[in-house]
This record gives C-alpha cells, structure tokens and sequence, in this order.
C-alpha cells in the first residue's frame, strides 16, 4: 500500500515538474499550459489549518519535551474527531495540521467538535497542560499534488487564519466557508476585519462550547 502511494505521488510531481519546465520555456503558451495544470490537478476541497495558541511562547518557558507531549497528546485526540467527519490529514507540522474534506459542513462540524474535545481534555488540568486550538477554513478550487499538498488561494487563506488570525478556541472561515454551508441552528457567522489575501471577506463561527444537559423526568 505505501509503495503505491509513493508511486502515484511521485508520478503527479512529475507530471506537474515537467509543466512548469515547458511553461518556462520561451515562447510557450502559458495559458493552455495553465489549463492542463489545472484540469490535471484541479479539485474542489475545504480545507482546515490548526494551531496550537501560544506553543512558541510556551516552548521557551516550559521546554520543548514539554511541548512534544503536549503535540501528541493534541494529536492523539483529535485525529480520531477528524476521522469521525470524513478528514483527511494531509500534514502535520509541528503543532498544526492540515486536513481537507469534501463536505463543507462536515468540516465545520468537525472544527466544533474538535474544539469541545479540548474542552474536555482541558477540565482539571494546569494551564500549562492545557491544548488551546485555533482553527481557519477555506473553501473552494484548489490544485492537489498526489497525497503530499495543495496550493491555491483557498489555501492560503485557511492557513493565514488559522495560524496566525485565530485565538484560542476560535473557528475562522473565509466568505467562500460561509456561503457553501448549509443552514443550521448549530452555529452562525459574524464578520471579522481582518482579511486574507485571497479572500474577499472572512468571519468567525459563533458556536456553543457547551454540551447538551439531558433532563431526566
């Protein structure tokens, strides 16, 4: 199976390397070049960037074994969320992840869930110990090299959000996020002013960390 994969990713990197020589070359037709590159490996995706809040600042004060735990341990609990919401993880680097999924909603489900397992995670624990995450979604055409990554506006925009715009137990989307969501009572959007490139406006997802109280008659 990982044979496989390698031989596939390789091939997409090939194919897009020779491309991008032939684009180089002088006198090509960049636009029909453009065209193949993205009939070849254009898809549409939403795409997820997560961060950890705080992790530079706090290796320099609690060391890095410390905070090489506090990665696995964010790991070790949100993977199985991603999986649960149809994620694929495309990265990871460091104490972000990126993920893409097909489903726009499923994506923003995912990043809510994910934060409530934080919460939960975090209850009774020192703050040191806690995991803060920050979470940026886009959404839209983007190009997919084999199984190792992804380029596009979209891309770039989750990425801004999430690693650098987003607080601690914040949800970030882009305009493109908001307006491929189905309706829902579970959350809602309220603009933000500071904007990606990219994109052409961005919010943050108003959800509940709360869960459910079940009354018992």
């Amino acid at each position: 199976m990982g044979q496989k994969r390698t031989i596939a990713t390789s091939a997409s990197e090939e194919r897009l390397e020779k491309l991008l020589e032939e684009r180089l070359n002088p006198g090509s037709n960049q636009e029909i070049i453009d065209k193949r590159i993205w009939d070849l490996f254009g898809e549409t995706w939403c795409v997820m960037f997560t961060d950890l809040s705080g992790f530079s600042r706090g290796v320099a004060k609690f060391g890095i074994i410390h905070f090489l735990q506090t990665i696995y341990e964010s790991q070790r609990i949100l993977i199985p969320v991603l999986d649960e919401f149809d994620g694929i993880l495309m990265k990871d680097e460091g104490d972000s992840l990126m993920v893409l999924f097909r489903n726009t909603n499923k994506a923003i489900q995912c990043a809510i869930q994910m934060q409530k397992a934080c919460k939960r995670y975090n209850e009774g624990r020192t703050a040191e110990e806690q995991i803060l995450l920050c979470v940026g979604l886009g959404y839209g055409k983007i190009l997919k090299i084999g199984d190792t990554d992804v380029f596009g506006a979209e891309v770039n925009a989750a990425s801004k959000l999430g690693e650098d715009t987003a607080k601690a137990w914040e949800i970030l989307v882009t305009s493109a996020v908001k307006e491929n969501a189905d309706e829902t009572t579970d959350f809602d959007f309220e603009s933000i002013t500071d904007i990606p490139p990219g994109s052409d406006g961005a919010f943050r997802l108003v959800y509940t960390l709360e869960e459910p109280k079940w009354i018992v008659l």
